[in-house]
């Protein structure tokens, strides 16, 4: 089998069960990234941290699987990615409802590139899709996952949204680290990705009917 991260592998599950790092007690002198595994081709280091920044990121293939309960959701995309020999990549994804206290509905394992693997799916449980390039109003934070820490993100990107004149079609959000990182040094992000604004979508129809005719 190819190189599998097995800190990534504890992460969701760690989180799920509740169970905290044996170094949570270790305090962050400075916010900066710690990588564990690989992200996939031209994704974008996470952060810069406690802002709104847009950013864009590539088109992706990922296994996706339905469901609320992190600790199931994870261990039903590791058999997929361990029984189709599929690398361990960071980060995690979270499809997130768009109701005030955000809830997980969907998890997400992202492949290395458009070339591993293949899309369809595998089993009731799992579907591998490949994602579009997506412009993203993005907040980096580093330290818990909790209920509070992620309302604060929500609010400070719908802040800008408004200020931009910006819709969300859609929150996810990532989680970079596994159980070794103390929990105060684990780099999360909310992505609220963007909604195409009418008047370029219309551009683009307009020019892609002009090559058809």
């Amino acid at each position: 089998m190819k190189f599998i991260n097995i800190s990534l592998v504890a992460f969701l599950s760690s989180c799920a069960l509740g169970q905290a790092p044996k170094k949570d007690q270790e305090v962050a002198t400075k916010k900066e990234y710690v990588s564990e595994a690989p992200l996939p081709e031209g994704w974008p280091t996470p952060g810069p941290y406690d802002e709104v920044v847009e950013k864009k990121y590539p088109a992706y293939r990922a296994a996706y699987t339905p469901s609320t309960l992190d600790g199931i959701a994870f261990w039903t995309l590791f058999s997929h990615i361990k029984r189709k020999d599929i690398p361990m990549t960071a980060p995690v994804e979270k499809s997130m409802s768009m109701e005030p206290k955000m809830k997980m509905s969907a998890m997400g394992f992202l492949y290395q590139n458009g070339e591993v693997g293949s899309v369809g799916k595998d089993g009731s449980k799992v579907e591998v899709k490949d994602m579009a390039s997506t412009k993203v109003l993005t907040y980096a934070w580093m330290g818990d996952d909790n209920d509070d820490n992620v309302a604060k993100a929500k609010k400070a990107i719908d802040e800008a949204l408004k200020a931009q004149g910006k819709e969300a079609v859609q929150y996810r959000m990532m989680g970079y680290n596994g159980p070794q990182t103390p929990r105060k040094n684990k780099t999360w992000e909310l992505h609220a990705v963007l909604k195409w604004a009418k008047k370029t979508f219309d551009k683009i129809l307009q020019i892609a009917t002009c090559r058809i005719a």
